[in-house]
């Protein structure tokens, strides 16, 4: 089964969410209006918060995942997803925030604290380090990742109709 309880809690889904019956929700994950998880994808709330918002796409073999509150750090690090988000295959989000209107390119990480603002695209393979912030408006490539330039119109167009993309292809799916 791909929604699992985790000490009681269980994973609260909005309205017309689709969850692939190969993929793993499990515990203290809220995921919003119109979102997508597909294939092969494991999103564990189990320690922390997972939050994911409405229009968000997970794609195919991503992992999410939380940080566990500590002396050190009382919050430990949630992981929070915003609105027409775009997570590409394979992806690794850790104890992050990714806020609105964002694409993270396949096999890219994000790490702990790390901070994508709104209207940022994340080249494929990259990797956020541990309280990195990526400003908003901008291209980021690498290992670690650095900022390349500001995203021309097209691009910032392009991050609302990938997100439109997938919910269109979502509705497909269920529909069986």
């Amino acid at each position: 089964m791909a929604i699992r309880v985790f000490q009681g809690v269980e994973p609260v889904l909005g309205k017309e969410v689709y969850v692939d019956e190969f993929s793993c929700v499990i515990g203290r994950v809220k995921i919003g209006d119109e979102s997508s998880i597909w294939p092969g994808v494991v999103i564990r709330g189990d320690v922390n918060d997972v939050t994911i918002g409405s229009r968000t796409n997970i794609q195919d073999g991503s992992v999410l995942h939380v940080s566990t509150p500590s002396k050190d750090n009382p919050e430990g690090y949630p992981l929070a997803i915003g609105n027409d988000v775009t997570i590409g295959h394979q992806v690794m989000l850790h104890g992050c925030t990714i806020k609105n209107k964002v694409l993270v390119g396949m096999s890219s990480v994000v790490l702990d604290g790390a901070v994508i603002e709104d209207e940022v695209l994340v080249g494929a393979g990259s990797l956020v380090p541990p309280g990195k912030v990526l400003e908003s408006g901008f291209l980021y490539l690498g290992s670690p990742v650095r900022q390349i330039r500001k995203l021309n119109q097209e691009e910032l167009n392009s991050l609302a109709q990938s997100a439109t993309h997938y919910i269109n292809v979502k509705n497909l799916h269920l529909e069986k």
